[in-house]
């Protein structure tokens, strides 16, 4: 036998072996864990400040080149007020053409089944991939002064508003579909088995849901209206405090080696733009919210 007993079993005496000190976790910069990290956001922040950023920021500073006078001056001038009435009212009017018709269309590829769906549902699309030049001039060759059809809408507003509700036709479609897709229609049928008529299931029912969806598309056919150059550039004839846009009046004052004008009246479109995206994506939240909050 030994000499000295050997040390008590922790497991036979009762006695609490002690804690194992957990080994240092390594940072590990590639893994998968569903964010992209601090490397991903510092790309993706350097890649905005180059794109929008650093010009919207040179863009601001040329158009204060001449003080706040300056630009005041420039934005307020009779022609820079009358070209931003003008791309603002024709842009309220395409916006709310969209609303009807997109929702209409979104309607009728996502519930009716018709020969040839597929390919209405790929030139819904046409106007993103088309250059707009391209549709300024069949819109003149349709609509300019040898019409076929005899219906002349060149160098005026109604011609302004069929070129811009061209370019923006994808904007409510796109966005109204996906939620229409998504959309119960059980709560449809148990309204109609009440006695609903389609009118009150579409009013109660079905547009809550999809009043966001319109919003956003609206908001965001507006901002593509109010900057938009290439669709109106042929039909709607540039005529000053009638039918010239502001993206034309800008290009004016380039030409005339103004640029410091130029840039002001481009900074009050964009302050424009912003602006209605900005109260519409709150418009939208609440709406959602409400939505979710009666569901």
């Amino acid at each position: 036998m030994s000499e000295f007993p050997s040390p008590p079993d922790s497991h036979t005496t009762g006695a609490p072996s002690p804690a194992k000190t957990p080994a240092p976790r390594r940072r590990r910069w590639f893994t998968v864990s569903g964010t992209v990290g601090p490397l991903g956001i510092g790309i993706t922040m350097l890649w905005l400040s180059i794109i929008v950023l650093l010009p919207l920021a040179a863009l601001t500073v040329t158009s204060f080149e001449d003080g706040i006078s300056g630009f005041w001056d420039a934005v307020t001038s009779p022609t820079a007020l009358a070209s931003l009435r003008v791309t603002v009212t024709v842009s309220i009017v395409v916006a709310l053409i969209n609303v009807v018709m997109g929702t209409l269309i979104a309607w009728v590829l996502v519930r009716d089944e018709f020969p040839g769906k597929r390919v209405v549902n790929a030139l819904i699309d046409l106007p993103f991939a088309l250059p707009t030049i391209v549709a300024s001039i069949v819109l003149l060759s349709l609509y300019g002064p040898n019409s076929p059809i005899h219906v002349q809408l060149n160098a005026t507003q109604p011609g302004l508003v069929v070129a811009l509700a061209f370019v923006t036709l994808p904007f409510v479609v796109r966005s109204v579909q996906p939620v229409l897709i998504e959309l119960d229609r059980d709560v449809e049928q148990a309204a109609a088995s009440l006695g609903a008529d389609n009118w009150t299931i579409f009013r109660k029912v079905v547009l809550p849901t999809l009043l966001p969806a319109i919003i956003g598309g609206a908001g965001l056919a507006f901002a593509r209206a109010i900057g938009e150059y290439g669709s109106v550039v042929l039909i709607g004839g540039n005529i000053p405090r009638e039918t010239q846009v502001t993206s034309q009046y800008i290009q004016q004052q380039i030409e005339i080696d103004r640029p410091v004008n130029a840039a002001a009246v481009s900074v009050a479109l964009l302050a424009i733009a912003f602006v209605t995206l900005l109260v519409l994506r709150i418009l939208a939240s609440r709406s959602q919210r409400r939505e979710e909050q009666s569901a």
